[in-house]
């Protein structure tokens, strides 16, 4: 690869080498299916259009310097009204005249980073069933319960709206490789389904400009760029920036690349998934073929739509490995109250509780010198020699690899079982680790051509190309697993946590047992972060740490027994009854309480208290963990802005649109909020809660960019040329 300090190539200057840089966004050229005007403000003087544009718009003279107005039809005043929008991320389309004879186009007007107005111009479209389309679509997609099932039904949905021959589903994995993960094609077609294509395939300035230009077509593979005049800005002295631009031209190397496939047109809508490029619907037809505006909207709409049913579907999954979880907790603690150890709850009753969160094919417990395992794995010098490893990697909540072996080569002699592994610590002492293991899957990956002889040079330097052969090449992979998904490594982060306060209420049982032990298990529960109360039978405080005196008042931490500590707390009274409850009929205590801490603010706090028993029905006292509800509580006010904020932009938008088009709007986004709110109901339930502010952002966001679009879409598509606005 070219190195970072070297010039970025020009736009069509680009060969394999360096074409991850090219300035595709400034291309200096478009599509000959449409024309292209700059204009300047606030006068609306033409300052640089397509050298096709006079003929195009069927206007005799040359555009340069003309006023707007002076171009006959009503675009000037079609376009006034929405001077004062936020046109610079997405484009508003309005259906005009032009010209002498008064043709009809639709033109999408934006604004590029530089200033001034661009204007594209295309053969208007007939106007089509826009409820009856959506509303269609929208049946056969929102009903999806998983990912792969939605995918599917995102190419039927596709192929027949827009009726290319071939659509695809196209996925990204972790390191930028796409996968055609559904796809419905034409039956004289050969399959792509479960085709792999390198990351180069689509450099890394592509992959943003599809973030911001989120539906990108190419009419015919064999078009003749038509260059802008003047080719630099008159605003700028420089390139015209194009990034926004549905017309613009596309990179030579990519057009090289669609006729080595024998591709003759293309759509690709832009599947955006918290921010980042989840995937593309791509749709391949096999000769030329022009797709009208308010069809390439409804496209930009529905993989909208389709983005935040992805997100809501992947943290239901990310919720089931949750609840799996949660049962594995409830089970050690079940475990420790019966028989006094929590690890045989992992290792001997119920295993594969362990496995199956994460689909492990074993797992290990390295805790005091021991080794507990399960299912498949390692020998025990190989476990000594991994948790050595880690150790001097120091992970501070999960690791993960799916090829040890390339990670820490001497570990190779691991990888029959272990060529996966995930780890996570469950406490500050070194060698005590949680472990999960998958074994080597030796594995044929199908890649469409070979990734590593991109380039074909012919006897002509100038001759370069992508991958010329687009045969099936498959590719013999060893020494790595199955990949760990974000749920498995969710699950692995869960579990450590649970583990983590056992592994404290263990520690804690044992100060009791061994009083004599008070110093070290002192530190050792003292340095948690979690806050910890231990007493004994009678209630008496045996143990305050840090974390718990941090909480309260400095003139407040000075107590005896458990009974104390109710004054701390709003709910005094019911926190003295549970605390009777607990140690008079040694009764577990799970709750939801208020603190007011040492900043004189109300706190509030997940308590789980427990008896420690030696023997079933012998306790030896009480064990008290405190869980900050801080990030809860941010999740239920995020859900509460989302509902707010998504009933905002309802009244909003329904107050911009006049009452032709009110009732329309209405019913469409009904459907998309609905969307919205079970993928809100969906997120909430199943992501880690540090995280669900922010998805839940990111949904609020898709909801506000489609709420525009309809609005966009459902403007334009109930006037005609001539309407007043």
């Amino acid at each position: 690869m070219t190195p970072p300090s070297s010039p970025a190539p020009a736009f069509g200057q680009a060969d394999l080498s360096n074409c991850e840089r090219e300035q595709i966004q400034l291309a200096g050229s478009i599509q000959p299916h449409g024309a292209l005007l700059v204009l300047r403000e606030p006068d609306l003087t033409v300052i640089q259009a397509s050298r096709n544009a006079a003929s195009f718009l069927k206007i005799g003279d040359d555009l340069l310097g003309k006023n707007l107005h002076d171009l006959g039809g009503d675009l000037a005043d079609r376009i006034r009204p929405h001077l004062d929008d936020n046109l610079d991320t997405i484009p508003m389309a309005v259906r005009c005249k032009l010209g002498e004879q008064g043709s009809v186009f639709d033109s999408l007007i934006h604004r590029p980073p530089e200033g001034g107005l661009i204007i594209e111009l295309e053969p208007a479209g007939p106007q089509i069933a826009l409820s009856e389309n959506i509303g269609a679509a929208l049946k056969t997609l929102l009903p999806c319960t998983s990912v792969r099932a939605l995918a599917d039904a995102v190419t039927v949905v596709f192929k027949d709206l827009i009726g290319y021959d071939r659509v695809m589903v196209y996925r990204f994995d972790s390191e930028g490789h796409g996968e055609v993960f559904a796809e419905e094609r034409n039956e004289d077609l050969e399959p792509f389904l479960g085709n792999w294509y390198p990351a180069s395939d689509i450099p890394r300035i592509a992959r943003d400009l599809y973030i911001r230009n989120r539906v990108r077509v190419l009419v015919d593979v064999d078009y003749e760029p038509t260059p802008l005049e003047p080719l630099f800005s008159p605003a700028t002295g420089k390139d015209l920036d194009m990034s926004l631009c549905g017309l613009r031209s596309m990179s030579p190397i990519h057009i090289q690349y669609l006729k080595n496939m024998g591709v003759s047109a293309t759509l690709v809508a832009s599947i955006v998934v918290g921010g980042k490029l989840w995937g593309m619907v791509s749709c391949h037809h096999y000769e030329p073929r022009f797709v009208h505006y308010e069809t390439r909207a409804m496209c930009e709409l529905l993989a909208e739509i389709i983005a935040t049913r992805f997100a809501a579907l992947e943290s239901f999954v990310q919720s089931q490995a949750e609840l799996s979880v949660r049962r594995l907790e409830q089970h050690m603690i079940e475990t420790i109250a019966r028989d006094g150890d929590w690890t045989a709850a992992l290792f001997e009753q119920s295993p594969r509780t362990l496995l199956q969160p994460l689909n492990a094919g074993g797992a290990a417990l390295t805790f005091e010198g021991n080794i507990f395992t399960t299912g498949d794995v390692p020998g025990t010098h190989h476990l000594r020699d991994i948790v050595e490893w880690l150790d001097q990697k120091n992970p501070s909540t999960v690791f993960s690899t799916a090829s040890l072996a390339s990670e820490a080569p001497d570990l190779a002699a691991a990888a029959d079982v272990a060529s996966g592994l995930v780890a996570t610590p469950v406490s500050k002492s070194p060698g005590e680790f949680l472990l999960w293991f998958r074994p080597e899957r030796i594995r044929t990956v199908t890649w469409g051509g070979d990734p590593n002889k991109p380039v074909i040079i012919g006897d002509n330097p100038l001759d370069l190309s992508p991958r010329r052969s687009f045969a099936q090449w498959h590719q013999l992979v060893e020494g790595t697993s199955d990949p760990w998904t974000a749920a498995d490594l969710k699950a692995a982060r869960l579990i450590g946590a649970t583990v983590r306060d056992v592994v404290l209420q263990f520690r804690s049982m044992r100060l009791l047992i061994t009083q004599d032990q008070l110093n070290i298990v002192s530190k050792q529960i003292g340095g948690s972060e979690h806050p910890v109360v231990i007493a004994d039978t009678t209630g008496r405080i045996l143990l305050l740490n840090q974390a718990f005196k941090d909480l309260v008042p400095a003139d407040e931490d000075d107590f005896e027994s458990l009974e104390d500590l109710a004054d701390c707390f709003r709910q005094c009274g019911a926190v003295r009854r549970n605390i009777k409850d607990l140690i008079e009929r040694n009764r577990s205590w799970r709750g939801e309480i208020r603190l007011t801490s040492a900043e004189n603010v109300e706190k509030a706090l997940l308590v789980r208290a427990d008896p420690v028993f030696s023997a079933p029905g012998h306790a030896l006292g009480y064990v008290m963990l405190f869980t900050d509800l801080a990030e809860r509580q941010a999740v239920e006010s995020a859900r509460q802005r989302f509902q707010e904020s998504v009933l905002e932009q309802r009244r909003a938008m329904t107050m911009r649109l006049d009452s032709k088009a009110d009732l329309v709007f209405r019913n469409l986004l009904s459907s998309v909020i609905e969307n919205a709110q079970l993928a809100a109901l969906e997120i909430t339930d199943g992501i880690d809660m540090d995280e669900v502010p922010t998805m839940l952002g990111n949904v609020r966001s898709s909801v506000g960019r489609t709420a525009e679009l309809l609005e966009h879409l459902i403007w334009h598509s109930t006037r005609e040329a001539g309407d007043d606005d």
